[in-house]
């Protein structure tokens, strides 16, 4: 069909009327650059005898009686449908009364996929968790009890294992190959519905919703039986387990997430070493960096793990790694976000010495650390009650703030060498968020230990700048950015 509006037509004809040659060409077809939607059903074919069904059963408890329900459970009858309870009088118990016996009821309904042709089966740690018993059913029908190897929660990975052998395993992915936009597919079973596939797109790389995982997010549906289930590639290849959707109904609403399969074999594979996962630690407690601090510090952009913390003779203690610190590399990779270092920690075998660098009042330092292996957070200890009267200081009532010595029994009890306790906080200094109580150890990038290094650095400060104040809060450190009115 040829296209050609009126005003090309009568050009046309009037070059015809000089003798010029006219040659007509067919209109590209309007999405000619579109290529077709892709075919899942080779990809079905070839990876869905690798995906399983999990079930899980729990054991209760129950006291059997004959003809129906227990007493217990009749007299709750009556009394939620308000109908007069008989007065009959209850039997004293007899030697042949049926005993409490336990029944096996099922719990939950998930998925999972064969990692090894002798059976370690892979699914989600929230799959399992609880249960009594595990079973896997197979494509064909055929029905396993699974043995749980090991389970992970902070990762939500668990393994599984049946007794069989020649089974079809799955190819694992790069998930470094892996790019936004990029079609993929899951395999699982929703709803109990066995053996569903559905497809989507990946929406986003590296989303953050978890301590240790930076996941993948699709557009896939998913739904409860979902989890555990495989993320495939065009490729036909794993790269991630289905873990989680974004809902406010309980349902798929076009978010959901997977755990990339590097950091899920990384797991799998202590799992079915150890049954258990053993991960770093060096003792501090991190938050952000803003771009406020970013700025009053002069570390540029926002980039780094701001140090809160550090617990006494922990590794980061023994290193030298201070509370205000900032980290901005751990063995030589970049930290961007303060979530990439518990991540890049916790995947170092505990024992081994990593270079941290870290931004310490306007310059970066290595230290070395020595990796220990995670164990549960100390709780925070309160600082001492003051002993005894401290001297005031006058200069922070520029910023806002009334200061005082600390106490002996104070830097013993916070491992200070020095700084000064905030007796009252107001104005400029009540707005950046700092209150009764904080100890401040640094001003404007300047360590202060005495209230007259405190005086000193006050009258230094630039008033028409934003002035960062590095404090201590009970055991955790931060930052607070004071914006003082210009003169």
């Amino acid at each position: 069909m040829l296209h050609l509006n009126w005003k090309g037509l009568r050009r046309c004809l009037a070059a015809v009327a000089f003798g010029a040659t006219v040659a007509f060409v067919p209109a590209s077809p309007a999405f000619s650059q579109v290529r077709g939607l892709p075919d899942f059903t080779e990809l079905v074919e070839q990876v869905g005898p690798s995906v399983v069904n999990i079930r899980t059963l729990e054991r209760v408890s129950s006291r059997a009686r004959p003809g129906g329900g227990s007493e217990e459970e009749m007299l709750e009858f009556f009394r939620r449908f308000g109908v007069p309870i008989p007065n009959v009088p209850r039997q004293a118990p007899r030697q042949n009364r049926p005993q409490p016996q336990e029944e096996e009821q099922p719990r939950g309904v998930g998925s999972g996929f064969i990692l090894t042709s002798d059976g370690y089966i892979m699914t989600n740690a929230h799959v399992v968790d609880g249960a009594d018993e595990v079973l896997v059913t197979l494509t064909d029908d055929r029905e396993f009890k699974a043995r749980i190897v090991g389970a992970d929660k902070r990762t939500d990975v668990a393994v599984v294992k049946i007794e069989a052998s020649g089974l079809p395993a799955v190819k694992v992915g790069d998930v470094n190959r892996l790019k936004v936009g990029e079609w993929v597919m899951a395999i699982g079973s929703p709803f109990g519905l066995k053996n569903t596939v559905t497809a989507g797109i990946v929406s986003a790389k590296q989303r953050d919703t978890g301590d240790y995982l930076p996941f993948i997010q699709t557009d896939v549906a998913i739904n409860p039986g979902n989890s555990g289930g495989p993320l495939i590639n065009m490729r036909g290849e794993v790269i991630g387990i289905n873990s989680q959707i974004y809902s406010r109904s309980g349902g798929f609403m076009g978010i959901s997430f997977a755990i990339p399969m590097d950091e899920a074999i990384r797991v799998s594979d202590q799992l079915r070493t150890s049954g258990r996962v053993s991960r770093g630690r060096i003792g501090v407690q991190i938050d952000q960096v803003t771009k406020d601090v970013a700025e009053s510090i002069g570390l540029g952009k926002p980039a780094g793990a701001l140090i809160r913390g550090v617990e006494a003779g922990s590794p980061a203690d023994k290193a030298g790694i201070e509370a205000g610190d900032i980290i901005v590399k751990f063995d030589g990779k970049a930290i961007e976000k303060h979530s990439d270092l518990p991540r890049l920690v916790g995947s170092i075998k505990p024992g081994t010495k990593s270079t941290v660098t870290v931004f310490r009042r306007g310059g970066t330092k290595d230290l070395v650390v020595t990796i220990a292996e995670l164990e549960p957070d100390k709780v925070a200890q309160k600082p001492a009650e003051r002993e005894e009267k401290p001297r005031a200081s006058a200069a922070g009532q520029m910023l806002g703030l009334t200061v005082s010595e600390l106490t002996d029994a104070q830097k013993k009890e916070l491992k200070l060498k020095g700084g000064v306790r905030v007796d009252a906080s107001t104005e400029a200094a009540a707005r950046a968020g700092v209150r009764e109580g904080d100890v401040i150890v640094a001003i404007a990038n300047v360590e202060v230990t005495s209230v007259k290094e405190f005086d000193a650095a006050v009258a230094r400060i630039d008033r028409s700048k934003p002035v960062n104040v590095l404090f201590r809060r009970g055991e955790w450190a931060q930052y607070a950015v004071i914006r003082l009115a210009r003169p």
